[in-house]
């Protein structure tokens, strides 16, 4: 087992899995409170590194692509602060983490794990329901639906709509950007039937954030939704097989050795039942069946 402690919190490795254990001290971000304890499976990892610093180091897990839907919702883009995948090291605790790094690389190397893409979610993200109060509004999921409340910050436009409440199936993204420098970020919900997006600050599906330290947690919420939409790298599901094209309806229906010309009734009637049984058991389509169907009657009006 290796383990290391420190004022942010404690990480630990037990061949399979990192645990992580949010410290308890005030100034551990509020988005590493709010994520609790995290379980990091080996199959989740891609790396791990320790970064030496001039007054302390930092450990740091990198994640394979897709594993994580925090990580997918912000793109990187979390500060420091509040990512649960980097720990401060104190310059005396230095031998553990690079003890931890040892035990952790050998590991994914043991295990053959592929350094490539997820095509599926290893960690479950947030907990549901979960809800977040920033920018303009306090966001909540309940793991079916998105429901946003406006505050007094809210663009009048926007407010008077009323609360708005989005259903899972309904949604086809979702977008977290963090404010930067003097523009504000935000956190989106687009839905399928959407054909334009106003700006943040008047669009009923989005919050605005104005870069306070509590803005992250949208964050949170960003991520349960997407843990339970589908994920992006995902197989596209294979399309059934077309049928074979049905056989052309014979334009001389008529008996072996019969006149030119006569047709017989009872060639037809087989046909008709043959064309039925190909329409129940799904090869001909109700167009095909229609089609074939009427051709053959065509040729009992000519007899």
């Amino acid at each position: 087992m290796a383990e290391i402690t420190q004022r942010d919190g404690a990480w630990s490795f037990d061949g399979e899995a990192i645990r992580i254990v949010p410290g308890r001290d005030r100034n551990v971000h509020v988005v590493r409170q709010a994520l609790g304890e995290l379980t990091v499976p080996l199959v989740a990892l891609a790396g791990v590194a320790y970064e030496p610093g001039r007054k302390s180091g930092r450990l740091r897990l990198r994640l394979r692509e897709g594993a994580d839907p925090l990580s997918q919702a912000t793109g990187g883009k979390l500060p420091d602060a509040a990512d649960p995948y980097q720990l401060p090291v104190d310059p005396d605790r230095r031998d553990l983490a690079e003890y931890l790094v040892d035990e952790v690389r050998q590991a994914l190397i043991l295990e053959q794990v592929p350094a490539g893409p997820c095509d599926r979610y290893v960690l479950p993200g947030p907990s549901v329901p979960i809800s977040a109060s920033a920018g303009d509004a306090t966001a909540s999921f309940d793991g079916e639906r998105v429901r946003l409340d406006w505050n007094w910050k809210t663009e009048e436009s926007k407010k008077s709509g009323g609360p708005r409440t989005i259903l899972l199936p309904d949604l086809e993204m979702v977008e977290w950007v963090p404010a930067a420098g003097l523009e504000n970020g935000y956190l989106r919900f687009i839905t399928a039937k959407a054909t334009a997006t106003a700006a943040p600050k008047y669009d009923p599906h989005a919050v605005v954030l104005y870069g306070f330290k509590k803005d992250p947690l949208m964050a949170l919420v960003a991520a349960a939704v997407m843990a339970r939409m589908p994920h992006p790298g995902a197989p596209a599901k294979a399309l059934p097989a077309q049928p074979p094209a049905p056989e052309p309806v014979p334009a001389d229906a008529q008996p072996a050795g019969g006149d030119e010309g006569e047709v017989d009734h009872d060639v037809l009637l087989r046909r008709l039942r043959e064309l039925g049984d190909l329409h129940q058991s799904g090869i001909l389509t109700e167009e095909e069946f229609t089609t074939a169907k009427q051709a053959v009657l065509r040729r009992f009006s000519d007899a």
